[in-house]
């Protein structure tokens, strides 16, 4: 298959609006300028046809532009079925890199795409990891949908430890939920919520979208941020939106896709405004990937609530990325007891609850002097990481000026500055396949992409996200992958030449 037609399959895989939008991008490019005479859209010429094969020593060649696709066509009869319901980015990116051959020798890929940390005995100063668990005569029948007594209290007193030892409103067992999973957390939350708007904002959690639409119980509105001033949520934000009758809110602080964390004080500006106004969904999975000092310390909404009974917020988290066991499925969320009331009884209808035996064992791992032991290990080897990846980066031509990630496991990366094909999310990504590294296309943290017809409206086309999550040594051929892609399309800076 020529590059040209596996670039037009890659395509047909993209959900309906971004295929339009992508399409779109081809025909800015390619249709010349209105001259005097009307004249009709340029056809694809030879000479670009041309560009997208493979050179005659056949290896690949650059290609300047994204290319349009065939309609997308549906030659099986499936009843009942959403056709509509499209893969979340992650997965999609999965799915085409499992086309190259990434499921059968992954060892070979750099899966700098999956939102997941390294799970393995790596981290130095890190306890091991469980290789077996005990499965206790009390966890073989169905557990407490809220989760089992002992985990919700050991979560409850973490929190008090590290984030209200000063406040005089303490969290008991029965302000902590157990779910099995951050989704099922969200979907349970979205359960309980009626006759209201929510508002989200973007780019974030790429799942975001498509399990809140899901709910009929409530509106969610997507609210863009600018890439500008590095797509922070301003008071402003917050007031508009509690101006127009939004009743909650959903964020991710620490952020996805961008890893930036809130400062101490725009969290507190957010529950001061929100206080007693707006229920605050606060996804806090990537608190303790902080690196400001790496000592172990983290943030947390839960150091501004002043009545754990009364303030309306809602905290998730879990063993997903905090103990980066994602396998596990064990996370929590912190709220008002009535909450906490509500989320258990739509447990019962939604997932069932988590696995008995996990809970067991993870009450021991939430020891506050263990968590301070492992939070600063975890933070330094993360850090080295990130420093590792930016350092790369950087060396090919990047740039982040005050975009460093200060927190997560992601890099935001802007290709704006590459020549044709590989300045395009789309382009990017397909490159990446071809030297076995994975990466998520920015366009999938768009809001309605498919209204987007201009290149100065499609900011997120020029990015992708890439997960410093694997081990040091996948990061190694990830970087090189890129750099392969890079002096290929002669986008390499040029040496510095200094005057003898």
């Amino acid at each position: 298959m020529s590059d040209f037609e596996e670039f037009k399959t890659l395509e047909e895989t993209l959900p309906e609006s971004l295929k339009r939008s992508t399409s779109s991008l081809f025909e800015t490019l390619v249709t010349p300028e209105p001259q005097e005479r009307p004249r009709a859209p340029r056809s694809l010429s030879s000479h670009l046809r041309s560009r997208l094969d493979l050179d005659e020593k056949g290896k690949r060649s650059g290609s300047p532009v994204p290319l349009p696709q065939p309609k997308f066509k549906v030659d099986l009869n499936l009843p009942a079925l959403n056709t509509k319901q499209s893969s979340t980015g992650v997965l999609w990116a999965t799915e085409r890199a499992n086309e190259y051959g990434f499921g059968k020798e992954p060892e070979k890929w750099a899966n700098l795409g999956q939102g997941s940390p390294e799970h393995g005995d790596t981290i130095p100063g890190s306890f091991p990891r469980p290789k077996t668990i005990p499965i206790p005569d009390i966890s073989k029948g169905y557990g407490p949908t809220a989760g089992v007594h002992e985990l919700r209290e050991a979560v409850a007193n973490l929190y008090n430890h590290e984030y209200r030892q000063h406040l005089p409103s303490k969290y008991t067992w029965k302000n902590v939920c157990v779910v099995p999973g951050g989704r099922a957390g969200l979907s349970r939350i979205a359960a309980i919520l009626t006759d209201c708007y929510l508002s989200f904002f973007l780019p974030d959690y790429t799942a975001y979208a498509e399990m809140l639409s899901l709910f009929k119980n409530f509106a969610p509105l997507p609210v863009p941020l600018k890439e500008i001033d590095n797509y922070e949520v301003h008071f402003d934000i917050i007031q508009g939106e509690l101006e127009r009758g939004v009743s909650a809110i959903l964020t991710s602080n620490p952020r996805n896709p961008t890893g930036q964390a809130m400062t101490l004080e725009q969290l507190q500006g957010l529950h001061d405004l929100c206080r007693s106004k707006c229920l605050l969904i606060m996804d806090e999975f990537y608190s303790h990937y902080y690196y400001e000092k790496c000592d172990g310390s983290s943030l947390s909404s839960a150091s501004y609530i002043q009545d754990v009974n009364k303030d309306p917020v809602l905290i998730l988290n879990g063993l997903t990325k905090l103990f980066r066991l994602p396998g596990w499925r064990t996370c929590w969320i912190l709220g008002p007891e009535e909450y906490i009331n509500a989320l258990s009884s739509a447990g019962s209808y939604l997932d069932g609850g988590s696995t008995a035996p996990f809970q067991y064992v993870a009450v021991d791992f939430l020891k506050p002097d263990l968590v301070k032991q492992e939070m600063m290990a975890l933070q330094l080897h993360f850090k080295m990481k990130r420093d590792y990846c930016l350092d790369r980066l950087t060396k090919m031509g990047f740039s982040f000026k005050d975009r460093v990630p200060n927190a997560t496991f992601y890099i935001w990366l802007d290709l704006s500055h590459l020549p044709g094909k590989i300045a395009n999310c789309l382009g990017f990504f397909h490159e990446c396949l071809h030297e076995q590294v994975i990466c998520v296309p920015g366009f999938f943290f768009l809001i309605n992409p498919q209204n987007l017809s201009r290149l100065t409206d499609v900011i997120m086309y020029s990015f992708v996200r890439l997960s410093y999550g694997p081990e040091f040594e996948e990061l190694v051929k990830g970087m090189d992958g890129i750099e392969r892609i890079l002096r290929r399309f002669h986008a390499m800076p040029k040496p510095i030449a200094f005057e003898v």
